[in-house]
């Protein structure tokens, strides 16, 4: 199943890679109308991965020790109780740069592998993240062994490889970005998007022996997104695979 791995990413061409960093950072802060829309429906990402947390925790509940994958704009803190201790993985700098949650994190690494493996985390998350990973299996295999011994691994994901994800964004971002550049958003989706929903939950059960999942749609086929809640990584194949 890993033969795939690590992915290439496709290049992109000059014209997008131009204006790719603006349209990034816009395209995240919901600058544009089709970029707000699909915050809005984005919202059930966030909802379902901070659904084990309580907005406003009582005296009784313990903070839980969190590591955000792909953080980018720092969103999703939005989502999250206040009092919890948050770690983050962020490769791109200007995207938080100037949050006003940047108080609240305690540490931020640009990669995985940079977060010490004597680290322990109750909670690690991820929001529209796993599908842009090109080493997707090492990440997955490096959370397993950075949880704690009941801790979970939560992401939130786009159905990607199937038609009504497909047809949304052709239908709003996608159109925004050709009646704006006249350029063909599909291939910036083929440039970020190297994972399939399909592929993802794939690995996901490799390294977790139990893996629980939503989905907002019919089906795995007919859905807009997916959501997987992942316990008790299987550590011998987590290490394996490292090493």
């Amino acid at each position: 199943m890993f033969d795939n791995f690590p992915k290439v990413r496709p290049e992109l061409p000059k014209e997008i890679k131009d204006i790719y960093a603006k349209h990034y950072k816009s395209n995240r802060d919901g600058d544009t109308t089709a970029a707000s829309l699909a915050q809005k429906m984005e919202s059930w990402l966030h909802k379902q991965v901070a659904s084990d947390i309580v907005i406003l925790p009582t005296s009784s509940d313990s903070p839980k020790i969190t590591l955000e994958l792909g953080a980018g704009t720092l969103n999703h803190l939005n989502y999250e109780s206040t009092g919890s201790t948050y770690d983050v993985v962020e490769p791109f700098k200007e995207l938080y740069m100037n949050s006003p949650h940047l108080k609240k994190i305690r540490n931020i690494y640009t990669d995985i592998s940079d977060v010490p493996i004597e680290s322990c985390y109750d909670r690690i998350i991820s929001i529209a993240t796993l599908e842009h990973i090109c080493n997707l299996p090492e990440v997955i295999a490096r959370s397993g062994l950075l949880l704690s011994n009941n801790g979970v691994f939560r992401s939130s994901i786009p159905n990607e490889g199937k038609w009504p994800w497909t047809l949304a964004w052709k239908l709003t971002t996608g159109l925004e970005f050709k009646l704006k550049h006249g350029l063909d958003y599909g291939i910036l989706m083929k440039h970020e998007h190297v994972n399939t929903a399909d592929e993802i939950e794939e690995v996901l059960r490799y390294f977790f022996k139990d893996v629980q999942y939503k989905k907002f749609g019919l089906s795995k086929t007919i859905a807009l997104y997916r959501y997987y809640e992942c316990r008790y990584p299987r550590v011998a194949l987590c290490r394996d695979y490292l090493d």
